[in-house]
């Protein structure tokens, strides 16, 4: 019970952070539910770059710090392309280069590692991470560009007869949910239906197990590394198109830890749910909490919303350190 008291702890202050405003009448609920909103639309966001960690993870057992890099390089590659070619055609070519990429990390990287020790492995995502940022800034240029995905920047106005003036609603946030949603729907059809996923279930569960019965690994890491680009390729347009592409783009992976902790490294419904935590527990302590800090301890305020995310994860780690829905491994003496 006393190792569960600062979860516990956080959560209650979280709460009462939340419901504070609503009671004093310091926000009116169309404002708390348009930062509800928000924080899912972030969330939705970390998740897409969390599933890109979860699914090497799942395959082969390595955490890949050159996820971020990946989404660098595939939004500089569709940013590029898509001056002098049509985006949807850009966007393919990209695919095909981040298969490329991940049949190229595997010859090169993975293949003359294998049974090396995770941290030997761990590294080697690193050196990648850094290949990547050098090529893509060699290849396509060190500028700030931009990707039009042809959805207005003006916000929406709904809800006006409900509350009053309304909540405001991104469109770009929106459509980057459905495509969050359809590319998840994807993934899990693809695990669950797929003889593909069920080699990749296979692999992660017991991975000398599935090689005796003529699952190849190798091609198993082509494959996941495959579709790690492909969401980084998703993660990159969507960011991107956001927020514009530029080398800060690579430093959003590090936003995905605090997720994937929450979540658990082996699972994708996990990734989805920790990135909606992430993002609607810094949204509301930037709000709600920020404000009433401010007053207690005459703080200058601001900033919360940068560290939030990183000590619900260390607190985490303290009470169930797998995550939400991580394997409890348990080891006998």
């Amino acid at each position: 019970m006393i190792k569960r008291l600062p979860f516990l702890g956080l959560v209650c202050g979280l709460a009462l952070g939340l419901i504070t405003p609503l009671l004093t009448g310091a926000s009116s609920p169309g404002f708390w539910l348009e930062v509800l909103l928000g924080g899912l639309m972030a969330g939705v966001l970390y998740a897409l770059v969390a599933l890109g960690f979860v699914l090497i993870f799942k395959a082969s057992g390595v955490f890949n710090f050159a996820q971020g890099a990946m989404v660098l390089f595939s939004a500089l590659a569709v940013a590029r392309l898509s001056e002098r070619l049509p985006l949807w055609f850009a966007v393919l070519i990209t695919l095909m280069i981040m298969i490329l990429l991940a049949v190229l990390i595997e010859r090169l990287v993975l293949r003359p590692l294998v049974n090396q020790s995770g941290v030997t492995l761990l590294m080697a995502t690193l050196g990648v991470a850094y290949v990547l940022e050098g090529l893509g800034q060699t290849v396509w240029g060190s500028d700030i560009y931009s990707i039009d995905v042809g959805i207005p920047r003006e916000p929406m106005l709904v809800l006006e007869t409900v509350f009053p003036g309304g909540i405001l609603l991104n469109r770009d946030d929106l459509a980057a949910a459905g495509g969050a949603i359809a590319l998840v729907g994807a993934l899990v059809l693809l695990f669950r239906k797929s003889k593909t996923g069920l080699a990749l279930r296979a692999v992660a569960g017991d991975p000398q197990a599935a090689q005796s019965v003529g699952i190849s690994l190798r091609r198993i890491w082509v494959t996941v590394w495959s579709i790690a680009g492909g969401v980084a390729t998703v993660t990159g347009v969507v960011w991107g198109g956001k927020l514009g592409v530029q080398f800060s783009l690579a430093l959003i992976a590090l936003k995905a830890l605090p997720v994937v902790i929450l979540g658990g490294f082996t699972s994708i419904p996990g990734a989805i749910l920790g990135g909606l935590i992430v993002g609607v527990g810094e949204k509301m302590a930037e709000v709600f909490l920020g404000p009433q800090l401010v007053r207690a301890f005459e703080l200058a305020g601001g900033g919360i919303e940068n560290w939030f995310a990183y000590v619900l994860a260390l607190l985490f780690l303290l009470v169930r350190p797998e995550g939400l829905f991580g394997e409890r491994h348990i080891n006998r003496v």
